[in-house]
């Protein structure tokens, strides 16, 4: 009889492969008997370390030719494609994303390394008419330097892929810290981006746990082998490296949460308003940024959308991940936990639907349409929380997990305060056949991205992805946006006059006759 042995993973830094420190399991959400790998965390010395590596490796990177370094990404691009059956599946058991959704996710990893192939072509400058003869002005993209890049497991290649493939392209080195909750697909990725041909120390894999990344993050900071953070997490976690770069006179890239609202217009296709609502609440068990936050409706057709939508969620099936579901398990314990906190902020006023029950999914806690073993993994019940004002604490709390707020408006203005109230400003979205409406609300609302008759989900690898407020700082992850995380501009003018020629004082002036009128009367 053959025993399958456990595959351990551990910190990557400078092309070698550093165990030692703290051992931790890695367990398939939706079946936590199954043991997806053991990884070694390692402290904050192994993430300084990582910096100084990419530090050593990022210049020579930075003078391979640009086209060179958009073939290598090419490369890894292809790796992954050929891959993608094997990463989905890894996906779907270490974090229990339905496998649709896990293809779909290493599919916009691929999108992303093609996208930014030909941008290794593309790094355009621009030549800017000087005011001075015999002088040009010129200017070029440069690498930052080193980026330290800290993602959640949420999305755990896909989202590592915005930062690490155009910073890559750009010629800096990446220290990378993958959440330590997703080991596995940390290192899985790492070992495709290598095998595409990247040197060694230009990409460094950090396993290890929050506290340590941060008291290595500060002192790398310190010690000037880190020019750039980039961090996909909370909102709270988000602003302390926010705090902390500032004081070393970087900006970081924060990719932060988001309370995302959904709005019903009177004239709605309320079918289609439904159903976008399900996959925007309760795809991955609604833990995504973009995940719907708050549906807000019409008081006029709020009775008619409630009876659609919470048939829908009703209707829906749940369970195993490889199976046809809406959505799995929670990804980890910890999310588990918060979840059942999240439920603490239901109200007497608030009227509760779309499941047999509350809380964990179990044998004794059961629900219609559930797929699979309910007590072999981390499950919860679906959760539509209606009657939600402004002055509920649900309101105004991203809750991470498939539980969605519904609130009633009377106009539009009460409509695009209820949707930015909360002070995120990720990601939004409009039901509405009404031209006037969408752009009324697209120019009204604080969020980044803005969708109509779509889902609050569905980023586009070409399309910039980013919020503001608690969200974020502002800057943008995809397409042709992000370079400007990952590169700094210089500017260049070279006078071949052979003369000293001033800037604002020696410059050539054509006179006028400022008096002159036309004389026709």
């Amino acid at each position: 009889m053959s025993v399958t042995q456990t595959r351990t993973v551990a910190s990557i830094i400078g092309g070698q492969t550093r165990e030692g420190g703290t051992q931790v399991e890695s367990r398939n959400p939706a079946n936590l008997d199954e043991l997806v790998c053991e990884a070694w965390l390692t402290d904050a010395e192994g993430f300084v370390d990582a910096c100084r590596a990419a530090r050593e490796a990022q210049r020579a990177w930075a003078a391979t030719p640009a086209p060179v370094r958009g073939k290598t990404i090419g490369r890894i691009g292809r790796l992954v494609e050929d891959n993608k059956e094997a990463l989905s599946r890894l996906l779907t058991r270490e974090i229990g994303k339905p496998y649709p959704e896990s293809i779909g996710e290493v599919q916009e990893v691929i999108d992303t390394c093609d996208f930014f192939v030909s941008e290794g072509r593309r790094l355009y400058g621009q030549t800017v008419p000087s005011e001075l003869p015999d002088k040009q002005l010129l200017t070029f993209r440069n690498p930052v330097g080193v980026a330290a890049i800290i993602t959640a497991g949420n999305f755990p290649v896909a989202v590592p892929s915005w930062y690490l493939v155009p910073a890559l392209l750009c010629g800096n080195a990446v220290v990378w810290k993958p959440a330590e909750y997703a080991p596995a697909l940390g290192h899985a990725l790492c070992e495709l981006f290598l095998a595409g041909g990247l040197p060694d120390g230009v990409l460094n894999l950090v396993q290890c746990d929050g506290p340590s990344a941060f008291e290595g993050l500060e002192r790398a900071l310190s010690e000037r082998v880190v020019d750039k953070v980039g961090f996909t997490g909370s909102s709270e976690v988000g602003s302390r490296i926010g705090e902390l770069c500032g004081r070393h006179v970087q900006s970081p890239c924060l990719e932060l949460g988001g309370k995302n609202p959904l709005v019903v217009m009177p004239d709605a296709d309320l079918d289609l308003a439904a159903e976008g609502s399900l996959f925007s609440g309760f795809g991955t068990a609604g833990q995504r940024c973009t995940s719907l936050g708050t549906v807000i409706v019409h008081e006029s057709v709020h009775d008619e959308f409630m009876r659609r939508f919470t048939a829908l969620v009703e209707q829906a099936a749940i369970g195993d991940p490889f199976a046809d579901v809406l959505y799995g398990p929670m990804i980890h314990e910890r999310f588990g936990e918060r979840f059942l906190d999240w439920l603490e902020l239901i109200r007497d006023h608030h009227s509760v639907s779309g499941s047999s029950a509350t809380g964990r999914i179990t044998s004794d806690n059961p629900r219609a349409n559930f797929v699979g073993d309910p007590d072999a993994g981390l499950f919860c019940h679906p959760t539509i929380v209606d009657g939600v004002t402004r002055d509920d604490e649900i309101y105004s709390t991203e809750t991470f997990g498939p539980i969605v707020g519904v609130a009633s408006f009377a106009d539009f203005d009460e409509a695009i305060e209820l949707a930015n109230g909360h002070g995120y400003g990720l990601s939004s979205a409009i039901y509405t056949n009404d031209p006037r409406s969408a752009f009324r609300f697209r120019s009204a609302v604080s969020a980044g991205m803005v969708s109509v008759n779509n889902s609050t989900s569905g980023a586009e690898a070409h399309l910039p992805f980013g919020g503001n407020g608690k969200s974020g700082n502002g800057s943008r992850q995809s397409g042709i946006w992000v370079l400007d995380q990952f590169t700094r501009w210089q500017s260049l003018n070279w006078d071949y006059a052979g003369k000293l020629q001033k800037a604002q004082m020696d410059v050539a002036e054509l006179t006028g006759d400022a008096s002159f009128r036309l004389a026709w009367d």
